[in-house]
C-alpha cells in the first residue's frame, strides 16, 4: 500500500430539497453579500433549480451578478468575462448551477478574479494561482465529480488546447447535491455522464499498485453506474438510482478512490481531451469510444498486467473463472461485456460514426506528450507518441 496525504475540505450537503434553507444558512454564516451565479444553457431556469437558487440567495440577502452560456466544453472567454464581473462588481463568492462545464469554468474564474495576466496563464501554470474567491456549487448532473474536487478542464479554440487547472484553492467550501435535479437531464447527457464516471474509477483501476481499499471502492462504484444508468434512463424520476449515480459521480475525482494506490496519469482523460479539443465533442461519448482501446492496447504492450483485467471481468462484471477455458478467454469475455454494455447506451461504434479523421492524432500524440499532468510513460503500461497514435487510429 502505497503512502499517502489527503485533504477535502468541502463540505458536501446531499439529498431531497437540500437546497431549502442550507444555501441561504450556509452563505449567511460566512457572510457573502456580492455572489456571481454561473450557469449553462439555461435549462435550470426550465427546471425550476433558478428560481429555487435565486430563492436562498435573496433569502440570504445577497446581490447577485449573472454569467450563464456557459458552453458544454467550457472556453476560456467565458472565464475572462465571469472574472471581469468579478472585479467590476467586488464579488465575494461565485456560486455555480449546473453541470461540471460551468463548474469547472467557476473555479477558473474564481482564481482569475484575483489575476492580472490572461486566465490561459493560470492553466499553463498553476503556481500563478496565488489566491482565490469561495465557490459554492449546486449540482445538476451526474458526471465530472468537479463538486468535490479541486481541478477543472478549460478549452482554448484559438490554440485548440484542453487542459485542466488545479489548485488547492478551488476546492468547493460547500457543495449542494440534490438527485432531484438530474431527473430533467436529457438521455443524451445522463449517458455521457454515467460514462465519464466510468472512466474516472477506471483511471485509478488501472495502475500498477491498487490498494485493496481502493479496488473495493473502484469496483463497487463501476457496478453502480453498471446498475443504475438503464434504470435512470428508463425512469427518470427514479430517486434511488439518480441518488446512486450523482453519489457515484461525486467520488469519482476527489481522490478517495486513489488512496494506497499508485497515482494515476489519466491516461484516457489525457487522450480524450485532445480530441475534444480538435472536435468540440461530448466529453464522455469520447472517454466511452478510447476506454475499450486503450485498455485492450494496454494488454497487448504488456500481457503482465491481465490480472487487473481478470478482476475487472470477475468482479466487476460477475463472471466466474471456472466458465471459462483460460484466463485469455476470461479477459476478452470481460471487455466484451464492457464493450457491449457501452453499446446498449448507443455510444457511437467509432470516432469515424462523429465525424474524427486522423489528420491531427500526430499532433494531439505530440500535445499530450509536452502538456499532460504526467508523464506517458506513467500511464499504466508506458507510452510514446507513437502508441497515443496508435490509440486513436484504433479509434477510427
Amino acid at each position: 500500500m502505497q503512502a499517502f496525504q489527503y485533504y477535502s475540505p468541502t463540505k458536501l450537503v446531499f439529498g431531497l430539497d437540500c437546497l431549502k434553507d442550507n444555501l441561504s444558512k450556509e452563505l449567511q454564516i460566512r457572510g457573502y453579500k456580492k455572489v456571481l451565479m454561473t450557469y449553462g444553457g439555461g435549462s435550470i431556469k426550465k427546471t425550476g433549480v433558478y428560481d429555487k437558487v435565486m430563492a436562498e440567495l435573496k433569502d440570504a440577502g445577497c446581490e447577485v451578478v449573472e454569467l450563464g452560456g456557459i458552453e458544454p466544453n467550457p472556453r476560456v472567454t467565458s472565464v475572462e468575462k465571469g472574472a471581469a464581473l468579478c472585479k467590476e462588481h467586488n464579488v465575494d463568492l461565485v456560486i455555480a448551477v449546473g453541470g461540471g462545464s460551468t463548474m469547472d469554468a467557476s473555479k477558473h474564474i474564481c482564481a482569475a478574479a484575483y489575476y492580472n495576466g490572461a486566465a490561459w496563464d493560470l492553466v499553463l501554470d498553476a503556481s500563478k494561482i496565488k489566491k482565490a474567491l469561495p465557490l459554492f456549487t449546486v449540482n445538476t448532473i451526474a458526471a465530472t465529480g468537479s463538486e468535490y474536487d479541486h481541478a477543472g478542464v478549460i478549452t482554448n479554440l484559438e490554440t485548440k488546447e484542453k487542459l485542466p487547472i488545479g489548485s488547492v484553492l478551488l476546492w468547493p467550501q460547500v457543495s449542494f447535491l440534490d438527485p432531484s435535479f438530474t431527473y430533467s437531464v436529457p438521455d443524451s447527457q445522463t449517458i455521457a455522464g454515467s460514462c465519464d464516471i466510468m472512466s474516472h474509477f477506471f483511471e485509478a483501476y488501472f495502475v500498477r499498485d491498487l490498494g485493496t481499499i481502493a479496488q473495493g471502492i473502484i469496483e463497487a462504484a463501476l457496478k453502480n453506474v453498471i446498475k443504475y444508468t438503464p434504470v435512470a434512463l428508463k425512469e427518470h424520476d427514479n430517486y434511488e438510482a439518480r441518488a446512486n449515480l450523482l453519489w457515484t459521480s461525486t467520488l469519482g475525482c476527489n481522490g478517495i478512490s486513489q488512496l494506497g494506490s499508485s497515482v494515476t496519469a489519466f491516461p484516457c482523460h489525457a487522450i480524450e481531451h485532445e480530441v475534444s479539443a480538435y472536435y468540440d465533442i461530448t466529453h464522455g461519448i469520447g472517454l466511452a469510444v478510447i476506454t475499450p482501446r486503450l485498455l485492450r492496447y494496454f494488454l497487448e504492450k504488456d500481457p503482465s498486467v491481465s490480472p487487473r483485467y481478470v478482476d475487472l471481468a470477475c468482479n466487476v462484471f460477475g463472471l466466474k473463472k471456472e466458465d471459462y477455458k483460460s484466463e485469455a478467454e476470461l479477459i476478452e469475455a470481460g471487455l466484451v461485456a464492457l464493450e457491449d454494455f457501452y453499446k446498449s447506451l448507443g455510444i457511437p461504434e467509432n470516432f469515424t460514426k462523429i465525424g474524427i479523421t486522423d489528420e491531427h492524432f500526430k499532433a494531439m500524440a505530440a500535445h499530450v506528450n509536452k502538456y499532460w499532468i504526467a508523464p506517458l510513460s506513467l500511464f499504466f503500461v508506458p507510452f510514446t507518441e507513437d502508441d497515443v497514435v496508435e490509440v486513436l487510429k484504433r479509434c477510427l
